[in-house]
């Protein structure tokens, strides 16, 4: 007997269960820095630092310093395994004022993998790693107002694994970033003068990357996000931020299953071979097509949609421009992901040096992301006899 349904994956999303959307180089999404990771992952509109390049390039067009470095490391997924760490090295230049460059190196190395043979014997360690390397050029187009755009070379090893003394190939791929970034001058807010700001960033649009003979998308994702600092007093300012997110990638569909003898079979077009979509859309699309499909492909409708849109918020308390603290929370859908933490840390300044740092507190026990800290050390100067203003003393 032959039997038409939906199951499995396969149903799960048109009654609220987890359709996760995945893509390759994840990496790439993961908050590189300590300072907007303190800050629930919101980095949109947040204030201009050497890190921008990763949340919102234009950003840099507004750096107050001239040069700037910075250096951060992450031990990631602390909780489950030992050696996983993300190291992100960033830096910029200001050609003029209204012009800036900057590049970083994202490096993500996933530990030690002991390879065995059919026998279980070991026969050699593998270390995989992926890696980015970034170049950045901002320009204002106004006081207020500036763009961006990034180019970005993605490299990953993870399928460099060795069978019967040989080694697979590394997979590559290039993307860029567009952004744009909103500053305005300050205003009065009450009794007070407050800034606002606002962001917009659509990062890694490019080729999809291919393991063995599967191509594979790379998580193309639209950054929207605004913000307001206040000045409290000569001493004391604070700011809130909001990020949205989605990413541009296609829906995994609903698959149709038939039963054949009371098991459950995934049903084929008998002309093409393909799976039969019962609903969503099919996602083996090009880029392009797939960027513009994101918004209304969901299986689920606009319901699951909405879904799709993670939120992170920010705020940020700083003191005579010397010392900060800060806070956040990341919400994700249960269905599309789960990632839902709280973020604090806080941030020094001396001189022409940045310490700062951020700690994660997943709001689910046993959580792999618990345990998550990052240190980010950083330099921002000016040119040399370019006399640096010192900040206020009480």
């Amino acid at each position: 007997m032959l039997i038409g349904q939906t199951v499995g994956n396969s149903g799960a999303s048109l009654n609220g269960g987890v359709n996760a959307i995945t893509t390759a180089v994840p990496f790439l999404m993961i908050s590189p820095d300590s300072k907007q990771g303190a800050m629930g992952d919101a980095g949109a509109a947040t204030e201009t630092d050497v890190n921008s390049i990763h949340w919102n390039g234009s950003k840099l067009a507004f750096a107050e310093k001239q040069y700037g470095v910075g250096f951060t490391v992450t031990p990631w997924l602390r909780h489950l395994v030992p050696d996983i760490n993300i190291s992100y090295l960033a830096g910029y230049a200001k050609i003029n004022s209204r012009q800036t460059v900057g590049g970083s190196l994202r490096y993500f190395s996933l530990g030690n993998i002991e390879l065995t043979n059919s026998q279980g014997v070991k026969t050699s360690d593998y270390k995989p790693n992926e890696f980015a390397i970034d170049l950045a050029f901002s320009q204002k187009l106004s006081k207020t107002f500036a763009l961006g755009i990034a180019a970005r070379y993605v490299n990953s090893g993870i399928s460099k694994v060795y069978f019967n003394g040989s080694s697979g190939n590394a997979a590559s791929t290039v993307a860029v970033d567009l952004s744009m970034y909103y500053l305005s001058d300050k205003f009065k807010l009450g009794d007070k003068k407050a800034v606002a700001s606002a962001g917009l960033a659509i990062t890694n649009v490019g080729a999809k990357i291919k393991y063995s003979n599967d191509e594979n998308f790379i998580p193309t994702n639209l950054r929207l996000g605004g913000g307001l600092k206040t000045d409290l007093d000569d001493y004391n300012t604070f700011g809130v931020y909001l990020d949205l997110n989605k990413l541009l990638v296609p829906t995994p569909p609903v698959y149709k299953y038939d039963t054949i003898g009371g098991k459950p079979v995934l049903a084929t077009d008998p002309a093409t071979g393909e799976p039969v979509i019962a609903a969503g859309m099919d996602p083996n699309v090009p880029v392009g097509q797939g960027m513009i499909q994101s918004f209304y492909d969901a299986p689920g409708g606009f319901k699951e949609e909405m879904q799709e849109i993670s939120i992170a918020t920010g705020m940020e308390y700083c003191y005579n421009n010397i010392f900060s603290v800060r806070g956040g929370y990341f919400y994700e859908s249960k269905t599309k992901g789960a990632r839902q933490y709280f973020t604090f840390g806080m941030g020094f300044r001396f001189k022409v040096i940045n310490v700062d740092g951020s700690y994660l507190i997943p709001t689910s026990l046993q959580n792999p992301l618990q345990r998550t800290w990052r240190i980010t050390l950083s330099f921002l100067f000016d040119a040399a006899g370019k006399q640096e203003k010192e900040p206020l003393t009480p």
